[in-house]
């Protein structure tokens, strides 16, 4: 005689399923920079001066930066002065580009494994959808004798620390080196600290030279006022 069944067991309840993403976008746009940018600007170069511990020697204004970046007459058009690329992220997609004459933006998406937490997000407000500010490069043009070209020396590149390691530097050079490119330019040149390693090997991975034997001259502030005499 067959031994009688048990009581059925119990089935397991279903394991639910994680909906929630594995990965977080981060989305990234590099445009030209405009007046109403003066007051993040202020900000990220007394960043950058903290950063490069330079602090002594900042003594730039809002209103000094907007008279010879933004002037109101005159201005030459985009390129041909000094030049900024405002980069900005958001964790919601932008608006899709708008042609311009000048520049048309640059947008690309990142997926990081965690979201960026930004302690100064409201500092950086651009605009709705919460874009933020999160970095910018500076240059302008120069030119090369031995190449009788023009080219780009880029003054300041600065990302805020906590949208570093992402490859936002390498977005915001690479906008620069490849409107270099498109003019027809002969290079693209800049300095870096010898103490700061990172940024060396980040320049190198980019297939830049660092040249050791060149060494900075400048004639600044009493030393250069010296030479306004009669």
């Amino acid at each position: 005689m067959a031994a009688a069944a048990g009581p059925p067991l119990p089935s397991e309840p279903p394991t639910p399923t994680d909906t929630r993403p594995k990965n977080h976008p981060l989305f990234a746009q590099i445009r030209l920079a405009n007046i109403s940018d003066v007051p993040y600007l202020h900000k990220l170069i007394h960043q950058m001066a903290e950063f490069e511990q330079l602090t002594h020697l900042f003594a730039t204004t809002e209103s000094s930066l907007a008279a010879t970046l933004f002037p109101t007459t005159h201005r030459p058009p985009p390129f041909h002065s000094f030049t900024v690329f405002i980069l900005e992220t958001s964790p919601n997609p932008f608006p899709p580009i708008q042609e311009n004459p000048n520049f048309t933006p640059i947008q690309k998406t990142l997926i990081l494994d965690n979201s960026v937490a930004d302690p100064e997000k409201e500092l950086f407000w651009s605009m709705g959808n919460d874009v933020v500010v999160s970095g910018f490069v500076l240059f302008f043009p120069n030119y090369s004798t031995f190449l009788s070209k023009p080219g780009f020396y880029v003054e300041d590149l600065f990302v805020r620390e906590c949208y570093r390691r992402k490859g936002l530097g390498k977005m915001l050079l690479s906008a620069v080196a490849k409107q270099a490119a498109k003019m027809g330019f002969g290079r693209v040149e800049w300095v870096v600290l010898d103490w700061n390693v990172n940024a060396i090997r980040f320049y190198e991975g980019m297939g830049a030279k660092v040249l050791p034997e060149w060494r900075i001259c400048r004639l600044s502030g009493e030393a250069l006022e010296a030479y306004n005499t009669n």
